[in-house]
């Protein structure tokens, strides 16, 4: 599930927040292995338990969300939506001029009430804005359905790549939660398991990923 610009993509990555990236975490496939969603299942139920104990409800983004919110929700009893793909959304200001050309079809599956504590759940964060879209689309629907008090304050991933979202989320509002901070955790317990080159790659380039954009 991780791709480095050394083995699969020499020309790297750019993300969706726009950033370039010589490494690529793929989680979408989590769901082809069904013990280890079963596993991620447990330990987002435990980390939700312990960080966001208010939450009554769970939105997965679509589409890498959709699977580990499902997976959340079998675990801890707790019930889930999805927001729908908007394609060419990319912005929050995208995201309101779509909406007005999507009419009045729902921009998330599933049942909201009143005074639902939402919880946005996705594979991953780099720099927040696909979390950011994903909560105004929430908003969007909130007011379309006319509930009342419904707050959704809370994020969260398996993995932070830990580049610059939980910055974001503070001067946000956001209250993100992650399985996995890939830079603290995440990159040291895989690097027996690393080719040197790439481990050398993706610890140079997370060291100063500024250095690396005119790619």
């Amino acid at each position: 599930m991780l791709l480095t610009a050394s083995r699969d993509k020499k020309e790297g990555w750019t993300l969706i927040s726009g950033i370039w990236s010589p490494f690529y975490i793929q989680l979408r496939l989590l769901s082809s292995y069904p013990t280890t969603l079963k596993k991620v299942g447990r330990a987002m139920t435990m980390l939700l338990e312990e960080r966001a104990p208010n939450v009554n409800k769970l939105v997965g983004v679509a589409f890498a969300g959709v699977p580990i919110a499902t997976a959340i929700s079998i675990e801890s009893g707790l019930p889930a939506c999805h927001t729908r793909k908007m394609l060419g959304v990319r912005t929050e200001e995208d995201l309101h001029g779509a909406i007005r050309e999507y009419g009045q079809h729902s921009l998330l599956e599933g049942i909201l009430e009143d005074g639902d504590v939402l919880c946005i759940v996705d594979d991953l964060v780099t720099g927040l804005e696909s979390k950011l879209i994903a909560r105004a689309q929430i908003q969007s629907e909130i007011e379309r359905r006319r509930v009342q008090d419904v707050i959704c304050n809370d994020v969260a991933v398996v993995l932070d790549r830990q580049q610059g979202a939980k910055k974001k989320a503070l001067e946000s509002g956001i209250r993100l939660h992650s399985l996995i901070d890939f830079i603290d955790e995440g990159l040291p317990l895989l690097r027996d398991s690393m080719a040197p080159k790439e481990y050398s790659l993706i610890s140079d380039y997370l060291s100063d990923p500024t250095t690396h954009q005119s790619k």
